[in-house]
């Protein structure tokens, strides 16, 4: 039988913003200065010129320019980097010897880690451009598609009754992002992260067959 780890590496994730050649040939300045720019735009950055980025990062503009044509570029660089990276941690966490809906939980607590410092001037100003709702939307789907690859799993090993994965995927995988809309965050009386997990725990629980 197929392991839940192989079946996670057959779906297939998001085209990267910035390429592996490229990743793997970036200089320790120029990694430095994205994991700074993470925080810059933690802020929010509509309102952020390349020249201020410059002067904040105490770069050039010519390195700047060197990394991305413009500061939506950089913004998406650097938020495609950020997921990604919260993307491999959560893959990790799925295990072979998990129950399918273990794996589940396992894997979306630790995707939801990408929403978990998420400040509403970012929010904001992510949903503002078109570029970075599809970026989000990109990654979105990748959960989604990797949880409802889980489902099936539980289904197939008579974990869970029968039922339309491709919907309860969508209801919970798109948690974390849903609470982190700028709207929805001031609504909340926990954090994205707390919000969707318990959410989580709360449908899983339901799903497990029981003796007739």
């Amino acid at each position: 039988m197929t392991g839940l780890r192989d079946r996670l590496r057959d779906v297939p994730a998001p085209e990267p913003v910035l390429s592996r050649t490229r990743e793997a040939a970036l200089t320790s300045r120029q990694r430095e200065i994205l994991d700074e720019l993470g925080r810059i735009f933690d802020k929010g950055f509509v309102e952020v010129t390349m020249a201020e980025l410059a002067s904040q990062l105490n770069c050039s503009l010519r390195t700047l320019y060197g990394l991305a044509e413009g500061r939506n570029a950089l913004v998406l660089m650097v938020v495609d980097r950020n997921l990604r990276a919260v993307g491999r941690a959560a893959n990790r966490v799925v295990d072979d010897n998990m129950s399918a809906l273990d794996a589940v939980r396992s894997y979306l607590s630790a995707a939801t880690v990408a929403v978990q410092n998420t400040t509403p001037e970012f929010a904001d100003d992510m949903a503002s451009i078109e570029e970075g709702r599809a970026l989000n939307a990109a990654h979105s789907e990748y959960i989604i598609d990797v949880t409802r690859t889980l489902l099936d799993v539980a289904v197939e090993q008579e974990e869970i009754s029968p039922v339309d994965t491709a919907a309860v995927a969508r209801m919970i995988a798109g948690l974390g992002a849903e609470f982190a809309r700028p709207e929805v965050m001031p609504t909340l009386d926990s954090s994205p992260k707390d919000a969707a997990d318990a959410m989580v725990d709360a449908v899983l629980r339901g799903l497990p067959r029981r003796a007739s």
